[in-house]
């Protein structure tokens, strides 16, 4: 071993501690944004099968009929 890498591997060695911390560290951020990125594509692909589903029922339409509440109306005006 040349004495640059004897050096090297001691330095590395003294901040053994500070490199693991470091690795852990942007082990858990690139896990926590997979798990974002998975928890977001999985909601889109929810909400549009939802979408779809949805559009393809029949919807109800009602309608309300007002002439008794503009003819009660009238009536007090009078």
């Amino acid at each position: 071993m040349s004495q640059e890498k004897v050096d090297r591997y001691k330095k590395e060695k003294a901040n053994r501690k500070k490199i693991m911390r470091r690795e852990k560290a942007m082990s858990v951020v690139r896990k926590l944004i997979l798990t974002v990125a998975a928890l977001a594509l999985i909601g889109w692909l929810g909400y549009s099968a939802y979408d779809i589903h949805e559009e393809n029922k029949e919807r109800v339409v009602a309608e309300v009929n007002y002439d008794a509440v503009t003819d009660y109306l009238n009536s007090l005006s009078e």
